[in-house]
């Protein structure tokens, strides 16, 4: 892992920020072909974008100090302005407002809109998930002994850290990855803090590695579509469906904790885009047909 990738005076480029502002310039990239594709103006783009960035840093920060409460108390300053740390549900929420908002200011249809974002954040997102792995930030999956699995021990949030509590609640797991011995044998310390013996040689699932390649894989079936699918609004709904899904799925061999009938927070709101998505789906396709039975 590499957290910070250079360093000039005073400023550091991270890899996470470096990843997060690649997937906004992806997403603002097949914003711009499509808005063009349709005939509208290019210039949304860029406004969109920036839209996005500040309401989706903002919120993704603040519902991530939510989630990490006695954490930000503890140290409020240094949670506050970490370079990582974010939480992408709170801040599609907010970005979701604030494009919709300044669409109603400039009356243009949201759906419409949303069509052309659709493709361009499903993939753009994925992109921003690799700013994750590269920095080591905590996201990391259950340990496996798969041939690709991932030594995140130079990552600023520590293995051993990460999974205290999931080996809490599985003290089977624990004991097969043998987490109470490796995980006090200190063999060295970065920046970030102590490297044990457990962050040396156990390797995780990447799961922000899963996520960027669904959501690859999604972006190709939506971009694909998008022609075909005619009926505005269908595909944002599309889009999701396939979110939640590609979230829904990585949560199961993630470290969150599970909060009501061994889902996680992530999982619940995966849900529920799941199920906005698919009767928005049907809700557009039954109201074309009564238009199209009265007119």
């Amino acid at each position: 892992m590499c957290p910070e990738l250079l360093t000039i005076g005073p400023f550091t480029i991270y890899s996470y920020g470096l990843m997060l502002a690649t997937g906004f310039l992806v997403a603002n990239y097949f914003l711009s072909a499509e808005l063009k594709r349709r005939a509208l103006d290019p210039h949304l783009a860029g406004q969109i974008t920036v839209l996005a960035l500040v309401g989706g840093v903002v919120g993704a920060k603040v519902l991530f100090l939510f989630e990490n409460w006695d954490a930000f108390v503890a140290a409020p300053m240094r949670m506050a302005f970490s370079p990582s740390g974010l939480t992408f549900y709170g801040g599609f929420l907010t970005a979701t407002a604030a494009i919709a908002l300044y669409l109603r200011k400039r009356k243009l249809a949201f759906l419409r809109i949303a069509d052309t974002v659709a493709p361009g954040l499903l993939l753009g997102y994925g992109v921003a998930r690799l700013g994750c792995h590269f920095s080591g930030d905590g996201d990391y999956g259950i340990p496996t002994s798969l041939p690709w699995g991932a030594i995140y021990a130079n990552g600023t949030f520590k293995p051993a850290r990460a999974l205290a509590d999931y080996f809490s609640r599985n003290p089977d797991a624990a004991k097969e990855w043998n987490y109470s011995e490796l995980a006090t044998q200190v063999v060295g310390r970065d920046q970030f803090g102590a490297i044990t013996q457990f962050d040396l040689t156990v390797t995780l699932h990447p799961t922000p590695v899963y996520e960027f390649l669904l959501c690859g894989l999604l972006f190709l079936v939506l971009w694909r579509f998008r022609t075909r699918i005619q009926l505005q609004g269908r595909i944002f709904m599309l889009y999701l469906v396939f979110a939640g899904l590609e979230r829904f799925l990585v949560e199961l061999i993630r470290l969150n904790p599970r909060i009501v009938l061994g889902l996680s927070q992530a999982q619940l709101i995966a849900i529920a885009l799941i199920a906005v998505g698919a009767a928005g789906w049907f809700y557009l396709g039954r109201a074309r047909r009564s238009a199209a039975r009265e007119g």
